[in-house]
């Protein structure tokens, strides 16, 4: 069954009437007591935590790398919950499957999202919602995931961001002492940390880091409010001071350590390797997603998960 919701290809190409397991009515069955969204994450994350034990994994990188990814479906059905995108969609609607992946090449959470939302916008959501004995500590994106406030964020969680940025040389530098002298590097740090705005501001930045932490606000809900609240939000713009101090350094480290930008290369390219094996196992029905309603899509996109894994 979990290959029959992997693969795409129902029921029927798995059917053995002569074997009582593998009978129509038995699959049926065990399809609809048993493939769900909670039971498909409780078995992959006692498969990730197996998976972290063995010596290989921790020889890779072991816990602490990870990088959140998303790859298209086009849901060719009419659906609420799918956006629209020619780029990826052509003329029809999608969801984009947001996923994480462990140095050890493993996958240890994933969810959905309507149309292509801007990743920078979830991918808290990974770190704190996932259950595994992985603890992560930094998260390896590309360009499209970056601003200062989700900087600002991962520092006040204690999380390092490092994106890739495609752009670097037109990025800007930022400094907290005026008159500090950084030498070669005095041309390029001219902007300044407006830093009591970010003390001023430092007691309800902790009230959001601790809400975050318990549970009470959901990144994405929070992410939300904060990009879209313009210039005037005093906290917002706060944040993204507090975020440009985190920005800087992952610059600076990004332009002297040649070993730094290979290991984030390394990352990105597996969660991209990682979704190429997803797209060959999801070959049934041209590789569409043909659930209406989230649970399902969830469900379905939660089995491709499990079983890559188990691949892995």
């Amino acid at each position: 069954v979990l290959l029959a919701e992997a693969c795409t290809v129902g029921l029927e190409p798995l059917v053995r009437p002569e074997m009582p397991a593998l009978t129509r009515a038995r699959l049926a069955w065990i399809q609809q007591s048993y493939i769900r969204g909670d039971t498909i994450t409780t078995a992959n994350n006692r498969l990730v935590d197996v998976h972290a034990a063995f010596p290989m994994t921790k020889a890779m990188g072991g816990g602490e790398l990870a990088s959140p990814d998303g790859i298209r479906f086009v849901v060719p059905v009419r659906s609420v919950h799918a956006g629209t995108n020619p780029k990826y969609f052509g003329r029809g609607k999608g969801v984009t499957y947001i996923n994480y992946t462990s140095a050890g090449s493993i996958g240890f959470f994933g969810f959905v999202v309507p149309g292509t939302l801007r990743d920078s916008m979830v991918i808290l959501d990974g770190l704190l919602e996932q259950h595994t004995a992985l603890r992560p500590t930094t998260l390896v994106t590309d360009s499209a995931s970056y601003s200062d406030i989700v900087f600002g964020l991962f520092m006040l969680l204690g999380y390092r961001f490092c994106p890739r940025l495609a752009d670097l040389g037109q990025t800007r530098f930022y400094r907290i002492d005026p008159s500090a002298d950084y030498g070669p590097l005095n041309g390029i740090a001219r902007h300044r940390i407006n830093t009591d705005l970010v003390a001023r501001n430092w007691d309800d930045l902790l009230r959001v880091a601790g809400s975050l932490k318990l549970g009470v606000v959901s990144a994405h809900d929070l992410m939300r409010t904060f990009q879209g609240s313009g210039r005037t939000a005093t906290l917002a713009r706060a944040l993204s001071e507090y975020g440009r101090i985190g920005k800087t350094l992952h610059l600076l480290d990004l332009a002297d350590d040649e070993l730094y930008r290979r290991s984030l290369l390394i990352q990105v390219n597996k969660g991209e390797r990682r979704h190429g094996l997803a797209r060959t196992v999801f070959h049934g029905r041209g590789g569409e997603l043909r659930q209406a309603y989230r649970e399902g899509q969830e469900d379905q996109l939660g089995a491709l998960g499990l079983v890559v894994n188990i691949v892995v």
